[in-house]
Parts: C-alpha cells; structure tokens; sequence
C-alpha cells in the first residue's frame, strides 16, 4: 500500500510538472519541432533538466542495495535491437509528431476534458489493445507452427532399428 501512494504522488508531482513546464500543450510539441519555422526550445530545456535529474538520482539510488519498496531493482536486461523496437519508437515518434501529444502529457491533459487529448487517450488505449491482440495471435501462430514441426518430425522418427546405418 505504501509503494502504490508513493507512485500515485510521484505521478502526481510529475504530472503537476508537465503541467507548469508547459508540456500538456501540443502547440509546445509542434513549436519544438518546427526547426524551419518559430521553433521553441522551452521543450528540450525541459527535456535536458529531466536528464540531468535523471544521471545524478540514478547512480545514488543504484548504490543502494535494494530500492526502498521491493527486494530488488527491476532493470531491463535486453540489449539488441530488433525490427520491433525500430518499428515502435517510430510510430510512437510520429504519433507524437502529428498529434503534439505525448502519453504522459496526454494523460495530464485529460484534466482538462480537452476533446483531442480524449480522442488521443481513446486512440492509444485501442492501439495498446490491438497490440496485443496481434502478439497473441502471433504467438499461437508461432507455437501452432513449432508443434506442427514437432509431430512432423515425431511422425517421420521410425522407432525400429532396421541396421547400423540409421544411427
């Protein structure tokens, strides 16, 4: 119970930031963006202040020996890159690109009963499902072929030695 109050306040204070940085307003996304036109920095001054918070926390708090609300840390242990990832951060890029929105911000914005920040929020939740609809037919897809491999090669084993020759 006090893991998840110190996330809702976390959440909150990040969410309290968006808000007075700025950031739940698409046209800051758009202006960031806008290299050829009016292009407003506000957007990447708060992003390099996020990152220099970020450097200084992470390694005090990666000394410790275990975080303060679990046994141990929970890092991610993949390092390659694969088609999937490239494919994702593009979308997600572009989506933020044309839309002005960023999930976080979004979510901030929602406060506010903008209409397109709705219509972003409804577009992304179907979008997280059919992800996932896709990975779970991709899986049985993936798993029906590895069993058909399987009893294909079960079905062709003969289980009677004829002569030396078949070992």
């Amino acid at each position: 119970m006090k893991a998840l109050l110190i996330s809702f306040v976390s959440g909150g204070v990040f969410a309290v930031g968006l808000g007075i940085g700025g950031m739940t307003q698409p046209a800051k996304v758009i202006g960031f963006l806008d290299f050829a036109g009016s292009w407003d920095p506000s957007l990447a001054i708060v992003m390099i202040g996020a990152i220099a918070v970020h450097s200084v926390l992470y390694r005090v708090i990666r000394n410790r020996p275990s975080p303060l609300f679990s046994p141990t840390f929970s890092l991610p242990t993949r390092t390659d890159i694969d088609a999937r990832l490239v494919g994702g951060a593009a979308l997600f890029g572009v989506g933020w690109g044309l839309a002005g929105f960023c999930p976080g911000p979004v979510l901030t914005s929602l406060v506010s009963g903008n209409l397109p920040a709705v219509i972003f929020v409804v577009a992304m939740i179907a979008g997280m499902y059919l992800y996932k609809l896709i990975e779970v037919l991709r899986l049985r897809q993936a798993d029906a072929k590895n069993k058909s491999t399987a009893s294909r090669l079960v079905a062709s084993a003969s289980p009677v030695r004829r002569s030396h020759d078949d070992y």
